[in-house]
């Protein structure tokens, strides 16, 4: 009798366990083929997202790149590009691995919510900058389409991420920066941080150690073989090349009382009784601070005009939305604008 009851009872569980297996949505074969099918999908768009990436960069794509940069072997990157070259997203030409125009419509989608993520996570969060990256690298697969265009009106429709990365349109149009590498400058030059890496992860480090942003102007002081010394913000950098080549800058060339309309520039650059469109505050700004500003009215759209300088030139008083008000330089230069003609 005990022994048909062990038997009843190992029938039981034997029974359980196929069911707890082979359960149809629930069980442990339907998850593990819907996470079998999820790693598939993002191999895949990974893999796309690279070979867009390198033509953006205007870099040929390969197999050994591939695989190079999605951390797989031969046989599995040759088993990942056959599988592309099969649903129609990619081709083979002279100059090695090319998208096709369904393959780009999946890459651009994939990194148009990897920057807007990034831009969500600095104007939003309190995580580090060192942490933007590796969270949109796990976030960029699960958007849609329309979730990316809420996402990117929330944030305002922004063109660039936090590193200065142009942000693709729904259509997958990119806007270029026309910078050149910080190490392109000469000593005494002076430039615009337009972008700054966050790839590989080592220069991303040292950059973010740094303290350096899109938006900060620098003056290269000296430049050998070995480093260039450069300042910002009141602070001496000096950086080895390969680092520094991870930065993209625009030259300075003009005075900023002869800039054009409608130039990005910063708040604390404008000349008494010009009037700028703020653009955004920058990610660097943070906390009370940044609460501060916002609270005075210093959001995407308002119309700022510097009204009057102290005997110093600093603090400026500014009118935002029929008020005056008064902010030192340090302030400003975190608030990004367009210049514009006065409006009446």
């Amino acid at each position: 009798m005990q022994d048909s009851l062990i038997a009843l009872l190992a029938g039981l569980a034997v029974v359980g366990g196929l069911f707890a297996f082979f359960w149809p949505e629930k069980g442990l074969l339907a998850r593990w083929r819907r996470i079998r099918l999820l790693t598939s999908r993002v191999l895949h768009e990974d893999a796309l997202k690279h070979i867009q990436k390198q033509d953006l960069n205007r870099r040929p794509a390969s197999l050994q790149s591939v695989a190079g940069a999605l951390g797989l072997d031969s046989n599995r990157a040759v088993q990942l590009v056959a599988d592309l070259e099969g649903q129609g997203l990619i081709r083979h030409d002279e100059d090695g691995l090319r998208l096709t125009h369904e393959g780009r419509q999946v890459a651009m989608n994939v990194i148009r919510a990897h920057r807007l993520w990034e831009q969500y996570l600095a104007e939003n969060t309190g995580f580090s900058q060192s942490e933007w990256h590796p969270m949109a690298d796990q976030y960029e697969h699960q958007f849609s389409s329309e979730e990316l265009d809420a996402l990117a009106g929330s944030l305002g429709n922004p063109l660039f991420d936090p590193h200065g990365d142009p942000i693709p349109s729904r259509e997958g149009q990119v806007f270029e920066h026309n910078a050149v590498p910080l190490t392109a400058l000469e000593q005494d030059q002076s430039g615009r941080i337009v972008h700054v890496g966050d790839e590989p992860e080592m220069v991303a480090a040292q950059i973010n150690a740094e303290g350096l942003l899109p938006g900060m102007l620098l003056h290269v002081s000296e430049k050998t073989t070995n480093r260039i010394r450069f300042w910002t913000n009141g602070e001496e950098h000096i950086l080895a090349p390969v680092v520094a080549a991870s930065i993209s800058v625009q030259l300075l060339e003009e005075e900023r009382e002869s800039r054009p309309v409608g130039t990005a520039t910063y708040l604390h650059e404008l000349a008494q009784g010009q009037t700028g469109r703020v653009v955004q505050l920058l990610p660097r700004l943070r906390g009370a601070e940044r609460r501060r500003l916002l609270d005075l009215g210093m959001l995407p759209g308002t119309l700022v005009r510097a009204e009057l300088r102290s005997p110093v030139g600093d603090p400026v008083a500014y009118r935002v939305r029929g008020a005056l008000i008064a902010l030192r330089h340090d302030q400003a230069r975190h608030i990004q604008v367009n210049l514009i003609k006065e409006e009446a």
